[in-house]
Protein backbone atom coordinates (compact mmCIF):
# COMPACT_ATOMS: atom_id res chain seq x y z
CA UNK A 1 0.00 0.00 0.00
CA UNK A 2 1.44 3.39 -0.99
CA UNK A 3 2.03 6.18 1.51
CA UNK A 4 1.38 9.91 1.21
CA UNK A 5 4.40 12.22 1.10
CA UNK A 6 4.45 16.00 1.45
CA UNK A 7 7.08 17.89 -0.47
CA UNK A 8 8.58 21.27 -1.26
CA UNK A 9 9.99 21.88 -4.73
CA UNK A 10 11.36 24.71 -6.79
CA UNK A 11 10.10 25.21 -10.35
CA UNK A 12 11.99 26.52 -13.37
CA UNK A 13 11.15 30.12 -12.44
CA UNK A 14 12.52 29.63 -8.93
CA UNK A 15 9.13 29.63 -7.22
CA UNK A 16 8.72 27.30 -4.24
CA UNK A 17 5.68 25.01 -4.43
CA UNK A 18 4.19 22.59 -1.92
CA UNK A 19 2.01 19.54 -2.32
CA UNK A 20 1.60 15.84 -1.64
CA UNK A 21 2.02 12.62 -3.61
CA UNK A 22 1.14 8.96 -3.07
CA UNK A 23 4.11 6.64 -3.63
CA UNK A 24 5.89 3.60 -2.17
CA UNK A 25 9.09 5.43 -1.21
CA UNK A 26 10.80 8.81 -0.98
CA UNK A 27 12.98 7.91 -3.96
CA UNK A 28 9.98 7.35 -6.20
CA UNK A 29 8.52 10.70 -5.12
CA UNK A 30 11.80 12.48 -5.94
CA UNK A 31 12.02 10.78 -9.34
CA UNK A 32 8.44 11.72 -10.17
CA UNK A 33 9.02 15.35 -9.18
CA UNK A 34 12.16 15.56 -11.33
CA UNK A 35 10.22 14.11 -14.29
CA UNK A 36 7.72 16.93 -13.80
CA UNK A 37 10.50 19.49 -14.09
CA UNK A 38 10.81 20.38 -10.40
CA UNK A 39 13.85 20.46 -8.11
CA UNK A 40 13.00 18.70 -4.80
CA UNK A 41 13.79 20.67 -1.64
CA UNK A 42 12.18 18.53 1.06
CA UNK A 43 10.17 15.29 1.06
CA UNK A 44 8.49 13.99 4.22
CA UNK A 45 6.18 11.09 4.91
CA UNK A 46 2.78 12.35 5.99
CA UNK A 47 1.67 11.02 9.38
CA UNK A 48 -1.84 9.52 9.75
CA UNK A 49 -2.55 10.17 6.07
CA UNK A 50 -5.33 7.60 5.89
CA UNK A 51 -7.09 9.13 8.90
CA UNK A 52 -6.82 12.68 7.63
CA UNK A 53 -8.50 11.75 4.37
CA UNK A 54 -11.61 10.71 6.29
CA UNK A 55 -11.82 13.80 8.49
CA UNK A 56 -13.92 16.72 7.32
CA UNK A 57 -12.16 20.04 7.18
CA UNK A 58 -13.69 22.47 9.67
CA UNK A 59 -15.71 25.21 8.06
CA UNK A 60 -15.00 23.96 4.56
CA UNK A 61 -18.54 23.40 3.33
CA UNK A 62 -19.68 21.76 0.14
CA UNK A 63 -18.33 23.51 -2.96
CA UNK A 64 -20.92 25.86 -4.40
CA UNK A 65 -21.67 26.20 -8.08
CA UNK A 66 -19.98 29.62 -8.01
CA UNK A 67 -16.76 27.97 -6.74
CA UNK A 68 -16.89 25.50 -9.65
CA UNK A 69 -17.36 28.41 -12.10
CA UNK A 70 -14.31 30.26 -10.69
CA UNK A 71 -12.25 27.04 -10.78
CA UNK A 72 -13.21 26.43 -14.43
CA UNK A 73 -12.41 30.01 -15.46
CA UNK A 74 -8.98 29.97 -13.77
CA UNK A 75 -8.24 26.49 -15.11
CA UNK A 76 -9.05 27.59 -18.67
CA UNK A 77 -6.83 30.68 -18.41
CA UNK A 78 -3.90 28.61 -17.13
CA UNK A 79 -4.22 25.93 -19.83
CA UNK A 80 -4.59 28.61 -22.52
CA UNK A 81 -1.44 30.34 -21.18
CA UNK A 82 0.62 27.24 -21.78
CA UNK A 83 0.81 25.76 -18.29
CA UNK A 84 0.81 21.99 -18.16
CA UNK A 85 -2.23 20.22 -16.78
CA UNK A 86 -0.44 19.19 -13.59
CA UNK A 87 1.06 22.63 -12.99
CA UNK A 88 -2.37 24.21 -13.36
CA UNK A 89 -3.89 21.74 -10.90
CA UNK A 90 -1.07 22.39 -8.42
CA UNK A 91 -1.69 26.14 -8.53
CA UNK A 92 -5.46 25.76 -8.29
CA UNK A 93 -5.15 23.41 -5.33
CA UNK A 94 -3.01 25.97 -3.55
CA UNK A 95 -5.12 29.07 -4.24
CA UNK A 96 -8.70 27.74 -4.07
CA UNK A 97 -10.41 29.25 -1.02
CA UNK A 98 -12.99 26.51 -0.48
CA UNK A 99 -11.05 23.84 1.42
CA UNK A 100 -13.27 20.97 0.30
CA UNK A 101 -12.84 21.94 -3.35
CA UNK A 102 -9.09 22.36 -2.83
CA UNK A 103 -8.99 18.85 -1.37
CA UNK A 104 -10.91 17.48 -4.37
CA UNK A 105 -8.56 19.27 -6.80
CA UNK A 106 -5.63 17.70 -4.96
CA UNK A 107 -7.15 14.24 -5.36
CA UNK A 108 -7.83 14.94 -9.05
CA UNK A 109 -4.22 16.03 -9.47
CA UNK A 110 -2.97 12.84 -7.81
CA UNK A 111 -5.12 10.68 -10.09
CA UNK A 112 -3.78 12.53 -13.15
CA UNK A 113 -0.24 11.96 -11.89
CA UNK A 114 -0.99 8.24 -11.70
CA UNK A 115 -2.00 8.20 -15.37
CA UNK A 116 -5.72 8.93 -15.35
CA UNK A 117 -7.20 11.38 -17.81
CA UNK A 118 -8.69 14.59 -16.42
CA UNK A 119 -12.26 13.46 -17.14
CA UNK A 120 -11.64 10.12 -15.41
CA UNK A 121 -10.22 11.90 -12.37
CA UNK A 122 -13.17 14.30 -12.23
CA UNK A 123 -15.64 11.41 -12.58
CA UNK A 124 -14.45 10.07 -9.21
CA UNK A 125 -16.11 13.11 -7.57
CA UNK A 126 -19.73 13.07 -8.85
CA UNK A 127 -20.97 15.18 -5.92
CA UNK A 128 -18.71 18.07 -7.00
CA UNK A 129 -18.54 17.72 -10.80
CA UNK A 130 -21.78 17.01 -12.63
CA UNK A 131 -22.17 14.58 -15.49
CA UNK A 132 -22.51 17.56 -17.83
CA UNK A 133 -19.15 18.91 -16.62
CA UNK A 134 -17.36 15.56 -16.98
CA UNK A 135 -18.78 14.87 -20.45
CA UNK A 136 -17.73 18.28 -21.77
CA UNK A 137 -14.22 17.90 -20.33
CA UNK A 138 -13.98 14.46 -21.94
CA UNK A 139 -15.05 15.92 -25.29
CA UNK A 140 -12.48 18.72 -24.89
CA UNK A 141 -9.72 16.20 -24.17
CA UNK A 142 -10.67 14.09 -27.18
CA UNK A 143 -10.79 17.08 -29.53
CA UNK A 144 -7.70 18.79 -28.10
CA UNK A 145 -9.76 21.84 -27.09
CA UNK A 146 -9.73 21.55 -23.31
CA UNK A 147 -9.12 25.28 -22.76
CA UNK A 148 -12.04 26.30 -25.00
CA UNK A 149 -14.35 23.77 -23.36
CA UNK A 150 -13.36 24.96 -19.88
CA UNK A 151 -14.14 28.56 -20.90
CA UNK A 152 -17.51 27.41 -22.23
CA UNK A 153 -18.17 25.52 -19.00
CA UNK A 154 -17.30 28.61 -16.96
CA UNK A 155 -19.65 30.73 -19.11
CA UNK A 156 -22.46 28.17 -18.76
CA UNK A 157 -22.07 27.84 -14.98
CA UNK A 158 -21.73 31.60 -14.46
CA UNK A 159 -24.97 32.18 -16.40
CA UNK A 160 -26.70 29.57 -14.23
CA UNK A 161 -25.41 31.31 -11.10
CA UNK A 162 -26.53 34.70 -12.42
CA UNK A 163 -30.00 33.39 -13.26
CA UNK A 164 -30.38 31.78 -9.83
CA UNK A 165 -29.22 34.95 -8.14
CA UNK A 166 -31.74 37.07 -10.05
CA UNK A 167 -34.60 34.74 -9.13
CA UNK A 168 -33.42 34.57 -5.51
CA UNK A 169 -33.11 38.35 -5.25
CA UNK A 170 -36.52 38.89 -6.82
CA UNK A 171 -38.19 36.42 -4.45
CA UNK A 172 -36.50 37.68 -1.27
CA UNK A 173 -38.97 40.52 -0.60
CA UNK A 174 -42.17 38.50 -1.27
CA UNK A 175 -40.92 35.63 0.90
CA UNK A 176 -40.03 38.06 3.70
CA UNK A 177 -43.50 39.66 3.54
CA UNK A 178 -45.18 36.23 3.53
CA UNK A 179 -43.15 35.18 6.59
CA UNK A 180 -44.17 38.44 8.29
CA UNK A 181 -47.83 37.74 7.54
CA UNK A 182 -47.60 34.28 9.07
CA UNK A 183 -45.78 35.54 12.19
CA UNK A 184 -48.33 38.33 12.74
CA UNK A 185 -51.27 35.94 12.39
CA UNK A 186 -49.72 33.41 14.77
CA UNK A 187 -48.94 36.15 17.32
CA UNK A 188 -52.52 37.44 17.15
CA UNK A 189 -53.98 33.94 17.51
CA UNK A 190 -51.82 33.14 20.54
CA UNK A 191 -51.69 36.44 22.44
CA UNK A 192 -54.56 38.73 21.35
CA UNK A 193 -57.54 36.56 20.45
CA UNK A 194 -57.61 34.66 23.81
CA UNK A 195 -58.24 37.95 25.67
CA UNK A 196 -61.42 38.46 23.62
CA UNK A 197 -62.48 34.86 24.28
CA UNK A 198 -62.53 35.56 28.04
CA UNK A 199 -64.56 38.73 27.46
CA UNK A 200 -67.14 36.97 25.30
CA UNK A 201 -67.46 34.08 27.78
CA UNK A 202 -68.47 36.60 30.44
CA UNK A 203 -71.00 38.22 28.13
CA UNK A 204 -72.63 34.97 27.08
CA UNK A 205 -74.92 34.59 24.06
CA UNK A 206 -74.27 33.16 20.62
CA UNK A 207 -71.30 34.60 18.77
CA UNK A 208 -71.22 35.17 15.00
CA UNK A 209 -69.81 32.29 12.95
CA UNK A 210 -66.56 34.07 11.91
CA UNK A 211 -65.84 34.91 15.56
CA UNK A 212 -66.50 31.32 16.68
CA UNK A 213 -64.18 29.95 13.98
CA UNK A 214 -61.46 32.42 14.93
CA UNK A 215 -61.76 31.57 18.64
CA UNK A 216 -61.63 27.84 17.85
CA UNK A 217 -58.46 28.23 15.79
CA UNK A 218 -56.91 30.35 18.53
CA UNK A 219 -57.81 27.76 21.17
CA UNK A 220 -56.21 24.99 19.14
CA UNK A 221 -53.06 27.11 18.61
CA UNK A 222 -52.74 27.90 22.33
CA UNK A 223 -53.54 24.47 23.75
CA UNK A 224 -51.90 22.31 21.10
CA UNK A 225 -49.05 24.50 19.82
CA UNK A 226 -46.38 21.76 20.21
CA UNK A 227 -48.65 19.31 18.36
CA UNK A 228 -49.27 21.86 15.61
CA UNK A 229 -45.52 22.43 15.25
CA UNK A 230 -44.79 18.69 15.17
CA UNK A 231 -47.60 18.11 12.67
CA UNK A 232 -46.25 20.88 10.44
CA UNK A 233 -42.72 19.48 10.59
CA UNK A 234 -44.05 15.98 9.91
CA UNK A 235 -46.07 17.21 6.94
CA UNK A 236 -43.06 19.04 5.47
CA UNK A 237 -40.87 15.96 5.94
CA UNK A 238 -43.46 13.63 4.41
CA UNK A 239 -44.02 16.03 1.51
CA UNK A 240 -40.28 16.20 0.78
CA UNK A 241 -40.03 12.42 0.85
CA UNK A 242 -43.03 12.18 -1.48
CA UNK A 243 -41.65 14.58 -4.09
CA UNK A 244 -38.33 12.73 -3.98
CA UNK A 245 -40.09 9.55 -5.12
CA UNK A 246 -40.54 8.95 -8.85
CA UNK A 247 -44.34 9.14 -8.75
CA UNK A 248 -44.41 12.15 -6.44
CA UNK A 249 -41.83 14.01 -8.50
CA UNK A 250 -43.85 13.49 -11.69
CA UNK A 251 -47.08 14.71 -10.10
CA UNK A 252 -45.39 17.69 -8.44
CA UNK A 253 -43.52 18.79 -11.58
CA UNK A 254 -46.71 18.52 -13.64
CA UNK A 255 -48.54 20.56 -11.01
CA UNK A 256 -45.84 23.28 -11.01
CA UNK A 257 -46.22 23.73 -14.77
CA UNK A 258 -49.99 24.27 -14.37
CA UNK A 259 -49.90 26.72 -11.47
CA UNK A 260 -51.21 30.13 -12.57
CA UNK A 261 -48.49 32.78 -13.04
CA UNK A 262 -45.69 30.69 -11.49
CA UNK A 263 -46.19 27.83 -13.95
CA UNK A 264 -44.99 30.04 -16.79
CA UNK A 265 -41.79 30.83 -14.90
CA UNK A 266 -41.12 27.14 -14.15
CA UNK A 267 -41.60 26.29 -17.82
CA UNK A 268 -39.31 29.10 -19.00
CA UNK A 269 -36.54 28.02 -16.62
CA UNK A 270 -36.80 24.40 -17.82
CA UNK A 271 -36.67 25.49 -21.47
CA UNK A 272 -33.65 27.69 -20.76
CA UNK A 273 -31.80 24.80 -19.11
CA UNK A 274 -32.72 22.46 -21.97
CA UNK A 275 -31.51 24.85 -24.67
CA UNK A 276 -28.34 26.00 -22.93
CA UNK A 277 -27.27 22.53 -21.77
CA UNK A 278 -27.87 20.79 -25.10
CA UNK A 279 -26.18 23.65 -26.99
CA UNK A 280 -23.09 23.49 -24.74
CA UNK A 281 -22.80 19.71 -25.07
CA UNK A 282 -23.21 19.67 -28.86
CA UNK A 283 -20.84 22.61 -29.28
CA UNK A 284 -18.21 20.73 -27.25
CA UNK A 285 -18.46 17.69 -29.50
CA UNK A 286 -20.41 15.36 -27.21
CA UNK A 287 -22.40 12.80 -29.29
CA UNK A 288 -26.07 13.68 -29.80
CA UNK A 289 -27.49 10.65 -27.95
CA UNK A 290 -25.26 11.21 -24.92
CA UNK A 291 -26.05 14.95 -25.03
CA UNK A 292 -29.79 14.27 -24.94
CA UNK A 293 -29.38 11.80 -22.08
CA UNK A 294 -27.36 14.28 -20.00
CA UNK A 295 -29.80 17.09 -20.83
CA UNK A 296 -32.74 15.02 -19.59
CA UNK A 297 -30.95 14.67 -16.24
CA UNK A 298 -30.27 18.40 -15.86
CA UNK A 299 -33.47 20.20 -16.97
CA UNK A 300 -34.93 20.00 -13.47
CA UNK A 301 -38.47 19.00 -14.48
CA UNK A 302 -39.63 15.43 -15.12
CA UNK A 303 -42.20 16.49 -17.75
CA UNK A 304 -39.49 18.12 -19.85
CA UNK A 305 -37.03 15.32 -19.02
CA UNK A 306 -39.46 12.64 -20.27
CA UNK A 307 -39.98 14.65 -23.46
CA UNK A 308 -36.21 14.78 -24.02
CA UNK A 309 -35.94 11.02 -23.41
CA UNK A 310 -38.66 10.46 -26.01
CA UNK A 311 -36.69 12.65 -28.44
CA UNK A 312 -33.61 10.52 -27.70
CA UNK A 313 -35.55 7.37 -28.62
CA UNK A 314 -36.61 9.02 -31.87
CA UNK A 315 -33.02 10.00 -32.71
CA UNK A 316 -31.96 6.38 -32.14
CA UNK A 317 -34.49 5.40 -34.83
CA UNK A 318 -33.16 8.04 -37.21
CA UNK A 319 -35.82 10.70 -36.67
CA UNK A 320 -34.97 14.44 -36.54
CA UNK A 321 -35.00 16.06 -33.11
CA UNK A 322 -37.76 18.49 -34.07
CA UNK A 323 -40.09 15.69 -35.24
CA UNK A 324 -40.45 14.09 -31.80
CA UNK A 325 -40.23 17.41 -29.97
CA UNK A 326 -43.37 18.56 -31.78
CA UNK A 327 -45.38 15.86 -29.97
CA UNK A 328 -44.79 17.44 -26.56
CA UNK A 329 -46.85 20.58 -25.74
CA UNK A 330 -44.33 21.69 -23.12
CA UNK A 331 -42.09 22.83 -26.01
CA UNK A 332 -43.45 25.92 -27.81
CA UNK A 333 -43.67 25.91 -31.62
CA UNK A 334 -40.81 28.44 -31.80
CA UNK A 335 -38.39 25.92 -30.24
CA UNK A 336 -39.52 23.18 -32.61
CA UNK A 337 -39.24 25.40 -35.69
CA UNK A 338 -35.81 26.78 -34.78
CA UNK A 339 -34.51 23.28 -34.11
CA UNK A 340 -35.88 22.14 -37.45
CA UNK A 341 -34.04 25.00 -39.17
CA UNK A 342 -30.90 24.16 -37.20
CA UNK A 343 -31.04 20.54 -38.35
CA UNK A 344 -31.53 21.60 -41.96
CA UNK A 345 -28.55 23.99 -41.85
CA UNK A 346 -26.34 21.83 -39.63
CA UNK A 347 -26.25 24.45 -36.87
CA UNK A 348 -28.35 22.90 -34.11
CA UNK A 349 -26.03 24.14 -31.35
CA UNK A 350 -26.18 27.71 -32.66
CA UNK A 351 -29.97 27.66 -32.85
CA UNK A 352 -30.22 26.19 -29.37
CA UNK A 353 -27.94 28.90 -28.03
CA UNK A 354 -30.21 31.56 -29.56
CA UNK A 355 -33.28 29.86 -28.09
CA UNK A 356 -31.56 29.72 -24.71
CA UNK A 357 -30.68 33.42 -24.86
CA UNK A 358 -34.28 34.28 -25.77
CA UNK A 359 -35.78 32.30 -22.89
CA UNK A 360 -33.16 33.62 -20.51
CA UNK A 361 -34.40 37.14 -21.26
CA UNK A 362 -37.98 35.89 -20.90
CA UNK A 363 -37.16 34.50 -17.45
CA UNK A 364 -35.70 37.84 -16.37
CA UNK A 365 -38.74 39.75 -17.65
CA UNK A 366 -41.14 37.29 -16.00
CA UNK A 367 -39.30 37.50 -12.68
CA UNK A 368 -39.47 41.31 -12.77
CA UNK A 369 -43.17 41.21 -13.62
CA UNK A 370 -43.84 38.70 -10.83
CA UNK A 371 -41.96 40.87 -8.34
CA UNK A 372 -44.00 43.92 -9.33
CA UNK A 373 -47.20 41.88 -9.02
CA UNK A 374 -46.40 40.04 -5.79
CA UNK A 375 -45.31 43.04 -3.72
CA UNK A 376 -48.71 44.83 -3.70
CA UNK A 377 -50.54 41.49 -3.68
CA UNK A 378 -48.78 40.33 -0.50
CA UNK A 379 -49.37 43.68 1.16
CA UNK A 380 -53.08 43.29 0.37
CA UNK A 381 -52.97 39.75 1.79
CA UNK A 382 -51.30 41.03 4.94
CA UNK A 383 -53.86 43.83 5.36
CA UNK A 384 -56.76 41.55 4.45
CA UNK A 385 -55.75 38.79 6.88
CA UNK A 386 -55.22 41.13 9.81
CA UNK A 387 -58.34 43.11 8.91
CA UNK A 388 -60.47 39.95 8.71
CA UNK A 389 -59.29 38.89 12.16
CA UNK A 390 -60.02 42.31 13.63
CA UNK A 391 -63.51 42.41 12.08
CA UNK A 392 -64.24 38.89 13.34
CA UNK A 393 -63.19 39.90 16.85
CA UNK A 394 -65.29 43.06 16.90
CA UNK A 395 -68.42 41.70 15.22
CA UNK A 396 -70.02 40.80 18.57
CA UNK A 397 -69.45 44.37 19.76
CA UNK A 398 -71.86 45.59 17.07
CA UNK A 399 -74.57 43.53 18.74
CA UNK A 400 -73.38 43.91 22.33
CA UNK A 401 -76.83 44.53 23.80
CA UNK A 402 -78.18 41.19 22.61
CA UNK A 403 -75.20 39.35 24.13
CA UNK A 404 -75.81 40.70 27.63
CA UNK A 405 -78.21 38.49 29.66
Amino acid sequence: MSDTYTYKVRDKQGKVLQGSLDADSTTLVANKLRQMGYVPIAIDKKANAGLSMELKLPGAGKPKIRDIAVFSRQFAVMIDSGLSLLRALYVLEDQTENKNLAKVIGEVRQDVEKGSSLSQALARHPKVFSRLYISMVKAGETGGQLDRVLVQLADTIEKQVELRQKIKSAMTYPVAVLALVILILIAMLIFIVPTFETLYDDLGGTLPLPTRVLLLVSSVMVKALPIVILATVGFVFAFKRWIESDKGRRVWDRFKLRVPVFGKLVRLIALTRFSKTLAALLHSGVPILESLEITSDTVGNTVVANAVKDVQEGVKQGEPIAQRLENHPVFPPMVVQMLAVGEETGAVDTMLEKVGDFYEREVEATVEALTSLLEPLLICVLGGAVGAMVVSLYMPMFNIIKLIK
